[in-house]
């Protein structure tokens, strides 16, 4: 496995929570911890004080009031009953002679990792068992590069409090989740191990493969929209040469767009299998669905027919009023032939053309625009294209398209290639941020267990996102070694966000590392969400704590601390280029209104240094607010 050096959380995150006053201790056999004795009831009952916790328990032994023991669990059964592990704990003695003592009656050695397991949970009166002393003292020895004792203590803390096994998988998915970069190199690394691994099923490689590419290069999908777009012009545009529209056709017919046997004489009208036109009672999203009921209506239907032509011209938010207006014409000279089969398919035939050339047209200014059913103009064009195109499957043609355009020998295809490369990095704004974060999360698969048990979405859906498939990969039981280390790896990193993500009464709290490439240029952004739910179930956006992650090759480590008070939002940027100020103050008033159109308010932008101390008071700060307001506390 590569070596990798982390950044963590516990960088800017305050020390581990002690557990909280209004939770119950919950013990379980076999636990040891540090208490002392409040007062004494008959039947060698007392009370006993565990850090803010108290809890009446039975004693094997009599004991004196006011006397601190280290006690293990025997009994939770009817009561709780404990045994004495050490005599009284005077004041006398130091934490070390306490530790000591408790680490001999329980017979166990007093290694150095030992010692600074036991101090932390004695410090942070947390109780734990021999065996999971045992367990914390050998993940002592073995801690990953990167990852320091702090972090590893914090885990087992968090493992404890929140009753989750105490196992080895556990902790390692804890240790890595808790990173705030590093996953992009994560998944280069198991990319190249599986590229290059053999006995590995020749099809699990591929699928694995093609959902690792669509991670690493989230806006292929875009640059296969563009060289789609431009294909299609090339194809419809009656005066290009012969030879460009041949290459343009050929490069579809190898992305799997068009059939094989398409012909610059009929490849609009080669769509392959169709799929189960829809009745005319029902209004089509898809241009490829409206052609289709205009291509299988009988004359009779013809009204109908037309009045969904209509609506779904009236409805394309993704079509300018020119282009609606050039339709429409195109169907009002329908309704003046007679309604026969034939005219018919010369409506189809015309609205099938006027719609590819429209939405081609288009493609360049809604890059990363949909419509109100959530499709854009390369959705629309491949739906005209084939028939059987499912959303599910469009993006899986458009990166063909790009890896085909990309290997061709052709210069002109390759030189499309590079200007619409060139042309989606121009046009990379907020909507293609958002675009690329919802692609890795969905692609990654990181919910992927709650949305099975859910029945949410699509079954084989969720079978090509790469938390199922890695999974079922380590299940193989002849892997090359590298490989299962790089998978682990990656499924730790995975599991880690699950884990550290959850409820902690009406706080919840949401972590993901979302690992992005743009054009070569690589970033990790790592987000942390702590919301205080109102009582009708939904976050209360009026009051928000933010802190961005990001590592980037340029700007290398920043973070960005956002406060949100009764939607005032407050930003401080933590980063050591001097020349971030010139960069920001250029931003400011396009942040400003973007705000505003969400009914936020932009009290300020800070630039500071991303110093230790400073990053420390922030996060001072940050819990203090989040115990004495009602607010949301997000860090990325």
């Amino acid at each position: 496995m590569n070596p990798l050096t982390f950044t963590s959380f516990n960088s800017i995150q305050s020390q581990p929570q002690t557990m909280q006053i209004n939770q119950p201790l919950a013990l379980r056999e076999g636990q040891v911890f540090h208490g002392t004795i409040n007062k004494l009831y008959p039947d060698q009952t007392a009370e006993v004080q565990v850090g803010q916790h108290k809890l009446i328990a039975k004693l094997e032994t009599p004991l004196k009031a006011g006397d601190a023991h280290f006690f293990q669990v025997t009994s939770t059964a009817a009561q709780t009953e404990l045994k004495v592990v050490t005599g009284p704990m005077t004041q006398a003695m130091t934490p070390q002679q306490q530790m000591n003592q408790l680490l001999q009656n329980m017979n166990l050695p007093q290694t150095k990792e030992l010692q600074q397991v036991l101090g932390h949970f004695m410090k942070e009166q947390v109780p734990i068992s021999r065996e999971q002393l045992l367990a914390s003292e050998s993940w002592m020895k073995t801690l990953p590069e990167g990852v320091t004792k702090q972090d590893a203590l914090s885990a087992m803390q968090r493992m404890l409090e929140q009753k989750m096994p105490f196992t080895n998988q556990v902790f390692q998915a804890l240790i890595h989740g808790a990173k705030t970069d590093g996953m992009s190199h994560v998944l280069q690394n198991f990319m190249n191990q599986l590229s290059t691994a053999t006995g590995v099923n020749d099809q699990v490689k591929t699928n694995l493969l093609t959902q690792l590419q669509t991670l690493t290069k989230p806006l292929d999908a875009e640059t296969g929209g563009v060289l789609l777009a431009r294909a299609v012009e090339q194809l419809t545009d009656k005066t290009a040469s012969v030879m460009n529209r041949i290459q343009a056709l050929a490069v579809l017919k190898e992305a799997g767009i068009v059939p094989p046997n398409a012909t610059l004489a009929n490849w609009q009208s080669q769509q392959g299998p169709t799929q189960a036109t829809l009745p005319l009672s029902t209004q089509p999203t898809q241009a490829g669905q409206l052609i289709q009921q205009v291509m299988t209506a009988k004359p009779e239907e013809s009204t109908q027919m037309l009045q969904n032509i209509r609506t779904f011209i009236q409805n394309e938010s993704l079509l300018t009023n020119n282009q609606k207006a050039q339709l429409n014409q195109l169907v009002d000279r329908f309704t003046q032939l007679p309604q026969n089969k034939q005219t018919m398919e010369v409506l189809a035939r015309q609205l099938n053309e006027q719609l590819l050339k429209a939405f081609s047209a288009n493609n360049d200014s809604r890059l990363f625009t949909q419509n109100e059913a959530s499709l854009s103009t390369k959705d629309q064009i491949l739906s005209l294209l084939k028939s059987d195109a499912t959303l599910a499957n469009n993006d899986a043609m458009l990166r063909a398209l790009v890896r085909v355009s990309a290997e061709s020998a052709q210069p002109s295809v390759q030189a499309a290639f590079t200007q619409a490369e060139v042309q989606v990095q121009n046009a990379v704004d907020s909507k293609a941020m958002e675009q690329a974060l919802k692609t890795v999360l969905k692609g990654l698969g990181i919910s992927y267990e709650a949305a099975l048990s859910n029945k949410a979405g699509d079954i084989q859906a969720l079978a090509q996102q790469l938390k199922p498939q890695v999974l079922s990969l380590l299940q193989e039981l002849q892997i090359p070694s590298p490989l299962r280390d790089s998978g682990e790896m990656l499924m730790a990193r995975m599991n880690g966000m699950q884990l550290l993500s959850g409820e902690n009464g009406h706080q919840h709290q949401l972590i993901m590392q979302v690992p992005l490439d743009f054009f070569g240029k690589r970033m990790d952004a790592t987000l942390q969400w702590n919301g205080r739910m109102g009582k009708d179930g939904k976050v209360d956006a009026n009051f928000a704590r933010v802190l961005f992650y990001l590592h980037m090759e340029s700007l290398q480590e920043t973070i960005i601390d956002m406060q949100v008070q009764n939607r005032i939002v407050t930003i401080t940027v933590f980063n050591d280029n001097p020349q971030l100020n010139l960069l920001a103050d250029s931003l400011k008033q396009s942040l400003k209104s973007g705000l505003l159109d969400k009914e936020y308010h932009l009290s300020g932008i800070f630039i500071k240094n991303i110093t230790q101390p400073i990053v420390d008071n922030v996060t001072k700060k940050s819990q203090n607010e989040i115990e004495n307001t009602n607010s949301v506390d997000i860090r990325v």
